[in-house]
């Protein structure tokens, strides 16, 4: 398919989901009215490895139909629901009666509930998720047998039991990339490249009867402002499309991002910058008090957003604060060594062996920001990052802003945990720092939308 095909199956501007006053697109309801007035069918879909909903919300905003969502973690389980399975004014998942509204484990979902799974069979369009990443990125220890990464073998379980239209995965660039000098070692030996785990996944993928296209793309091209790039992989299933080469979903993405960010009126010639993002949350000069959900804590009293990109997330809160602004007690020494640093280092990388040294830092990875660039991909580790124009760390609020969330979505659940616990727990950091950027779900969302359109998906019974 040629590039020019491939854009007349893109939505134009207006066709892309609309951006209501209040900042986030339309809710699902006003959606399904839409697609139900143009005589369309709306996709739906089921989200595993939820998290806190990132990429859930950003399907809603396109206007997909959420079904429901599997998330084992109390806190991040917690957030969803606050956001959407109980919201009356936001999108939110029709939920069905026999999945109870609790944390629960994907293992556990396919093997308690494999009959009403297969009652669903047929009616779902799309299952979404992004497994657990931590063993292949390049921001922890790669572990090429961290149990996580097994995890994949259970979504394929559940898609051999929904049989969707459509797949989305989303995972850090790593599972594209071989293992390690060991895998590097073995492969010189025997005249192959290693194997990367996206390969194996890609076999299993088309093993179920799907076309499988994988690819890179970069969150900061989406209006996120942060570059983040991520494997992508979208899976049509071999029933609505006779060959691969009929459709490059790629093409049709990039074709939908032009309308998403025009809709949205963000920038096509350049990324958002930290400082579109956040220049509004600056302590600086501002009045500070109470912080609303932890004693002990400040946070500033919020004045009013400064750019289009704060007043597309701010919404109609009419200068309500969002929660989650919690600032960090830095101690008064490590206060000044931030200062330091963000006088006399790069800002924009990771300081150097030369300035960890003069810092006596033995932490491996600090980024001072900058602000007229998009940000680094976060981490699950606040301090791996300093503000770029106050000696101190970001706040939940701040990341959430670097991912595209609206300032309307809450945060439960604890702002940090220790080291021994934070592979079993999901505190508020670590629930931003793992999702799927919202601005970018909703452009994948438009995406399988119009994907639905090319393969004739005007109902579920098509694809029979």
């Amino acid at each position: 398919m040629s590039r020019e095909d491939s854009a007349v199956l893109v939505a134009s501007p207006s066709d892309v989901a609309r951006t209501e006053p209040n900042g986030s697109s339309r809710p699902a309801d006003s959606a399904s009215a839409a697609a139900e007035s143009a005589g369309r069918h709306q996709p739906s879909f089921v989200d595993l490895f939820a998290g806190c909903g990132g990429l859930s919300l950003g399907l809603m905003n396109a206007g997909l139909r959420g079904v429901l969502a599997v998330e084992r973690d109390r806190y991040a389980f917690e957030t969803l629901q606050t956001n959407l399975i109980d919201s009356a004014e936001q999108p939110a998942y029709t939920w069905p009666d026999w999945f109870p509204k609790e944390p629960c484990d994907i293992a556990d979902f396919g093997s308690k509930y494999q009959d009403q799974l297969k009652g669903l069979r047929g009616t779902i369009d799309l299952l979404a998720g992004g497994p657990p990443c931590q063993g292949f990125s390049f921001a922890g220890k790669r572990d090429k047998g961290d149990p996580r990464n097994e995890m994949f073998q259970l979504y394929v379980d559940v898609i051999k039991a929904l049989e969707p239209a459509f797949l989305l995965l989303e995972n850090v660039r790593g599972i594209s990339i071989g293992f390690g000098k060991k895998a590097a070692s073995r492969s010189k030996r025997s005249g192959r490249r290693p194997v990367p785990f996206s390969d194996r996944i890609k076999k299993l993928l088309n093993g179920a009867g799907y076309h499988v296209y994988p690819g890179l793309v970069k969150a900061a091209d989406f209006g996120v402002p942060q570059y983040r790039p991520r494997w992508i992989v979208f899976g049509i299933n071999k029933r609505l499309l006779r060959k691969s080469n009929q459709v490059d979903p790629f093409e049709v993405l990039m074709a939908v991002r032009r309308g998403l960010l025009a809709v949205k009126g963000l920038p096509l010639d350049r990324p958002v910058t930290v400082e579109d993002a956040i220049s509004d949350l600056i302590s600086t000069d501002q009045q500070l008090v109470d912080c609303d959900d932890s004693r002990g804590f400040k946070q500033v009293s919020y004045g009013a957003p400064k750019t289009h990109f704060q007043r597309l997330l701010h919404g109609s809160m009419n200068g309500s604060a969002p929660n989650s602004m919690r600032l960090a007690n830095h101690r008064d020494h490590v206060r000044a060594r931030f200062e330091q640093i963000l006088e006399t280092c790069r800002h924009g990388v990771l300081l150097s062996p030369s300035d960890r040294e003069r810092f006596n830092l033995k932490k491996q990875c600090i980024v001072p920001l900058a602000g007229d660039k998009p940000a680094h991909t976060l981490t699950t580790l606040p301090d791996d990052f300093l503000h770029y124009s106050e000696p101190r760390i970001l706040t939940v609020r701040e990341y959430a802003r670097l991912q595209s969330f609206p300032d309307w979505f809450r945060f439960e659940g604890k702002y940090t945990t220790g080291s021994d616990q934070r592979v079993r727990e999901c505190p508020r950091y670590t629930q931003v720092a793992n999702a799927v950027p919202p601005l970018l779900a909703e452009a994948l969302g438009s995406t399988f939308i119009r994907l639905a359109d090319t393969v004739g998906l005007t109902s579920p019974s098509t694809r029979t």
